[in-house]
């Protein structure tokens, strides 16, 4: 087997499917619908679909062990053997217990999810203790290379590597587990070339971010011992999503054979390569095809930043940025898009054939590269929206101050203490799926549909009612995903037919684009919050999502700076949020899960970024009087390195995920002395497990030792579009008695 690497690759391609069929086959697995064998004969050909997908495009260097029931972390952490007790004395298969790591039983709740450094993608946190004994486990790794190998595929089987798995790790001091671990890696390391794997991947972004000395040291120490292995195969250490910094020659001073630099979000990697004097006959794969975005490469801007490395190095070879799992799979299948936009896109597929012709340019010259793009249509852009902004001043971003809105929102809506309310949206029900299948199809009209949604509407604000709620919401039913949503009534976005990317799990979302200027052609919730409100005397919430998740959870145009794109989008929300409190609705939430997420990963670029996010924040939501009170929810992310952010936002009330982190964000949030209104979530919504009356109790008085009653709201960790109606209403039961009984006493 050769062990050259190669001309072209790939860090990694979708394991969902073009048509979604891993969520489809896990789900039914869980449904208990589809048994194990047959879910594994599912996954085996999607598996084998992606490898001859990537050798017919004739990428010469292919992936294995990209692949995952759930998430690659989780993948990972099996393979080390770092299963918590807690989930071994379950008793379940391997597979049972690998689901019930990732979503929780009865008897024990889930790991904690988060997301994966600056993208939408969440990963499960491993748990690793002083008690934790790792034991090598590379079944999976070897079953994918001996799948590929019986194709004619000789593939390179990808791992997170050890010192970014111990830095994304729970524990007190995860590295003082080091040496242990990489002995583990080194026993799969051992067994793969054993199997004859020429090549292995191993994932080390977390040394894009600031890193200390001693973490530095750590990564050096690991794959020096990895490379001084007797019986291995070629390592391949990929870092992706940033610069790499002082990592950068520690990683060159170590044994392994190639080091994968992303060149699109980390430009200054090849400067700082050029530091680093001579490479020592080591390959440097090149991420020169962005793997988080959807636009095409700009191929000859991209040779010339190739043709820099390859006079460093004595073997370079070109690569995606990252993995291409952020991307949709096709480009082809979308039939209705613009073509003038289509033209400018690249999906997975038509990014690997970009790589082929990156590499073939390297090494063949560029004549063969197609002709640079026209200049976008001036019918992109909208005046008046820019001249919107330029007249922007600081009043513009600034509401009264708390204590006097607190008093006019009380005196509005006479809320007890600890009041109760959920996320947003309710459950997504098959009925509700098919209605937008038939609408889309042209078998329902859109009064048919209205009539639909409005019957559900009834029925989500009959159920609160029932469970006694004290703020309500309209369930959300006309929405199929809280982006794609608005991002189909904005002007400047553009919506796909199967551009599907994995969230987490078997949650995938069809991220809209945004191609231009950003403007609000009608109100588009308003009719809906409307609507709920006059079917109740309790108050119901407007529902909006924020600028900064539209932008982070859309794929966002580069030819202007983010914070300008925010501001467009924050200018469409002020002025929904005005025809809101116009339509007399008093709550009004607008949502920024995705505050944390697109946080720069080094420190130097920090502030800029949240001095906008917090302004396009507040440009969206300081338009409305004093007494419409404005609340925002964040989840799924480590709050702590923006808690000062989310104080500046100044919404009135802060919804945040909390269950499966015990309520840490409350110490942080004490620390700053926040002195608004929070909901620490009680009830852990991405696991199907219902939570118990106690259990709620519990995490309610924890809540209390850190956040006056005066001040505790309480809620579900996130929106319940994901979860079953039985479970939903069991769950909301025991959570309003929760309250009842705090407030009791």
């Amino acid at each position: 087997m050769s062990t050259t690497f190669g001309q072209s690759t790939v860090l990694g391609y979708p394991r969902i499917g073009a048509n979604r069929e891993l969520k489809k086959a896990v789900e039914a697995y869980w449904a208990r619908t589809l048994d194990a064998r047959e879910l594994e004969a599912a996954a085996a050909g999607l598996r084998a679909h992606v490898w001859q997908t990537l050798r017919n495009a004739r990428l010469d260097a292919i992936p294995s062990n990209t692949f995952s029931y759930y998430d690659h972390v989780l993948d990972t952490a099996v393979a080390v053997g770092a299963v918590p007790d807690r989930f071994r004395r379950l008793g379940l298969s391997e597979l049972d217990t690998y689901f019930a790591m990732a979503r929780g039983v009865d008897a024990e709740p889930a790991l904690e999810l988060t997301k994966w450094f600056d993208t939408n993608y969440h990963y499960l946190v491993p748990e690793i203790d002083p008690d934790t004994t790792f034991a090598a486990n590379p079944g999976k790794a070897l079953l994918e290379f001996s799948e590929a190998n019986a194709l004619g595929i000789a593939t390179r089987p990808v791992f997170v590597g050890p010192a970014t798995f111990l830095l994304l790790a729970k524990g007190a001091n995860p590295f003082a587990r080091l040496d242990d671990l990489v002995d583990t890696y080194a026993q799969i390391l051992t067994a793969l070339a054993e199997a004859g794997v020429a090549w292995a991947q191993l994932d080390e972004p977390a040394y894009v971010g600031d890193r200390t000395p001693a973490e530095i040291d750590a990564l050096h120490r690991a794959y020096t011992r990895l490379g001084e292995l007797e019986h291995r195969p070629r390592i391949f250490v990929a870092t992706y999503f940033g610069e790499l910094g002082d990592a950068l020659p520690a990683l060159l001073d170590t044994p392994i054979e190639a080091l994968g630099l992303d060149l699109v979000a980390g430009p200054g990697n090849i400067q700082r390569l050029a530091a680093a004097g001579p490479l020592g006959g080591k390959t440097i794969v090149a991420g020169l095809v962005d793997g988080h975005n959807i636009w095409r490469t700009d191929l000859r801007a991209a040779v010339t930043a190739g043709a820099t490395v390859t006079a460093l190095a004595d073997h370079v070879a070109v690569s995606t940025s990252c993995s291409l799992l952020h991307v949709p799979v096709d480009l082809s299948v979308e039939t209705r898009l613009d073509p003038a936009l289509y033209e400018r896109l690249a999906f997975a597929r038509q990014k690997v054939d970009e790589v082929v012709l990156l590499g073939t340019a390297l090494r063949d010259g560029t004549a063969h590269l197609p002709a640079p793009l026209p200049a976008a249509p001036a019918q992109w852009r909208h005046d008046e929206v820019r001249s919107r902004l330029a007249a922007l001043t600081p009043a513009d971003r600034q509401r009264g101050a708390y204590k006097a809105r607190a008093a006019a929102q009380q005196a509005r809506l006479n809320l007890p203490a600890l009041p109760t309310t959920t996320i947003g949206s309710f459950p997504q029900t098959a009925q509700l799926r098919q209605a937008r299948a038939e609408l889309r199809a042209g078998t329902l009209d859109a009064h048919g549909y209205t009539a639909r949604m409005r019957a559900e509407v009834e029925h989500v604000i009959r159920l609160q009612e029932q469970l006694g709620l004290d703020v309500l919401v309209h369930g959300e039913p006309e929405r199929n995903d809280m982006v794609q949503y608005f991002g189909e009534q904005l002007d400047g976005f553009a919506a796909t037919d199967h551009g599907w990317v994995q969230s987490y799990g078997s949650r995938c979302v069809r991220p809209p684009i945004i191609y231009g200027d950003v403007s609000r052609k009608a109100p588009m919730t308003v009719a809906w919050s409307t609507y709920a409100q006059s079917l109740t005397d309790k108050p119901v919430k407007g529902m909006l999502t924020g600028p900064v998740t539209i932008l982070a959870w859309s794929f966002v145009r580069t030819d202007q700076p983010l914070a300008d794109t925010a501001d467009q989008v924050a200018l469409a929300l002020r002025d929904e949020c005005a025809d809101l409190e116009t339509a007399s609705i008093k709550v009004i939430q607008v949502d920024e899960p995705a505050l944390r997420e697109t946080l720069p990963l080094r420190t130097i670029d920090q502030k800029a970024y949240l001095d906008w996010a917090v302004g396009a924040f507040r440009l969206a939501t300081s338009g409305v009087a004093d007494d419409t009170q404005v609340h925002t929810h964040l989840c799924y992310s480590e709050f702590g390195e923006v808690i000062g952010a989310i104080d500046a936002l100044d919404a009135d009330v802060t919804s945040i995920e909390a269950s499966r982190s015990k309520m840490e964000v409350l110490d942080d949030l004490a620390a700053i002395g926040y002195s608004r209104g929070v909901g620490p979530g009680v009830w852990d919504i991405h696991s199907p497990r219902i939570p118990s009356h106690d259990e709620l109790v519990s995490a309610l008085r924890l809540a209390l030792a850190a956040v006056p009653a005066r001040r505790l709201w309480v809620n579900p960790d996130c929106g319940l579009k994901t979860r079953g109606y039985p479970e939903a209403e069991a769950s909301l039961k025991h959570l309003v008695a929760a309250a009842a009984e705090i407030r009791a006493h």
